[in-house]
């Protein structure tokens, strides 16, 4: 039996080394929670970089709502990189799991989405991924052109193909079934669909955030099992929204839509804690890594942190509008602080009645408040002005006339009684 000589060793250790291969996987590190397994995707860049093809690399979202937010981003983000790296992306989206509902991370089913919903919001899905990937070299495709060809034998084959003893390790449906909480049959299918979608896509690689670290295992699972090569699993972490505890989510308010406009997106940014910033940092800038920690150090060492806040604000404003907009929403959000009126607020019309038109009508009305309780209480909080006075009187009335009325920093209308 013969060893291998030293010289092709170093050979063989030199082609896994390669520059190409090391930036690949260097820009597929960056940011990311785990890649699993992270020599198998070694292997499949090695392989990309000698044959020439490029690598299948998916990423799943369900249309729930019409607005892709600052957190789908983050795995936008990676796949753009990925994208520039010539490799090709697919961007599915899941107009039939998206009637199913991910249980991800849930203590309650989440509740079905009509057909209509999924088809209003898909739509608007693809223009807005547009903003981050380029359309020209992106695979768009959604998973009812394959799970609505299944038919009730194809989901009875699906299903064999795990146990549910398995399906039982998931944390969020292990949690739920000993604290009681029901679990309907359909989510049990949420997994092994998205993992079907891997299937039929023929992905190499399927990015997700870190709740999805389950479903997207279970794409390597069916793999397997359809005899393919599986893919692996690349996960990001979370971004933690608005509130700087849960994870950013349309259902729980607490986003930055990417649609919004650029006024609106530059003060969310700008309302966000110090600390939550540096988590935002990394997953949300295109700076380097150094820049980050520099600008880190800078703020440590005295550095006014709102003036990084303000850096992460103009960046991110400027990808999804314009440098222009960005710089006029600064200067937006400078006038309101200091108490100045927008150049441009809602007009609203109202009946001021005999006698006038309570204050917490008024807000409610002019929709500056969801309820005259909620009013109330913002009146309370001494966060209602009226021409720039502050309001303390739940009880005032105001009589026919022009006003202009505030609600906290960023809402403001001016109202006409007549």
């Amino acid at each position: 039996m013969t060893t291998p000589s030293a010289s092709s060793t170093n050979s063989i250790a030199a082609i896994e080394a390669s520059e190409a291969v090391q930036h690949a996987l260097a820009v597929t590190l960056r940011g990311c929670d785990e890649l699993l397994p992270q020599e198998d995707w070694q292997k499949k860049l090695m392989r990309a970089e000698a044959t020439g093809k490029p690598l299948r690399i998916k990423l799943g979202l369900d249309p729930t709502a019409p607005d892709i937010h600052l957190g789908h981003t983050v795995v936008l983000t990676k796949m753009r990189q990925l994208q520039d790296l010539g490799h090709q992306v697919i961007f599915l989206i899941g107009d039939f799991t998206g009637r199913i509902g991910d249980p991800s991370g849930r203590n309650t089913p989440r509740p079905p989405l009509t057909a209509e919903q999924v088809k209003f919001n898909a739509e608007t899905y693809r223009e807005q991924a547009f903003k981050l990937l380029d359309p020209e070299k992106t695979e768009l495709r959604y998973n009812s052109e394959w799970t609505d060809q299944l038919g009730a034998r194809g989901m009875i084959e699906l299903a064999s193909k795990y146990t549910v003893a398995r399906m039982m390790e998931r944390n969020d449906f292990h949690a739920r079934f000993h604290s009681g909480a029901s679990i309907s049959l359909h989510e049990f299918l949420y997994p092994l669909l998205q993992g079907y979608d891997s299937v039929a896509l023929k992905s190499d690689l399927e990015l997700g955030g870190t709740d999805q670290k389950f479903n997207l295992l279970m794409g390597r699972h069916l793999q397997i099992e359809h005899g393919q090569e599986p893919q692996c699993a690349l996960t990001m972490p979370l971004l933690v929204g608005l509130d700087g505890v849960d994870k950013m989510s349309k259902s729980k308010g607490n986003y930055i839509g990417i649609t919004e406009d650029a006024n609106t997106m530059f003060a969310k940014v700008l309302s966000i804690s110090d600390e939550l910033m540096w988590r935002w940092y990394p997953l949300l800038s295109f700076q380097s890594l150094a820049g980050i920690e520099k600008l880190q150090a800078e703020v440590a060492a005295g550095r006014n942190p709102k003036e990084a806040k303000v850096m992460l604000a103009r960046e991110i404003t400027t990808r999804f509008h314009s440098a222009q907009a960005a710089s006029a929403a600064e200067q937006d959000f400078i006038n309101r602080s200091r108490g100045g009126v927008p150049d441009e607020i809602p007009e609203v019309q109202l009946a001021a009645g005999e006698g006038g038109l309570g204050i917490g009508v008024v807000l409610k009305q002019a929709g500056l408040a969801p309820s005259t309780s909620e009013a109330n209480r913002l009146i309370d909080g001494g966060g209602v002005r009226v021409d720039s006075a502050v309001i303390s009187d739940k009880a005032l009335k105001l009589s026919a006339g022009v006003y202009v009325v505030q609600v906290g920093k960023r809402k403001f209308a001016r109202v006409t009684l007549a």
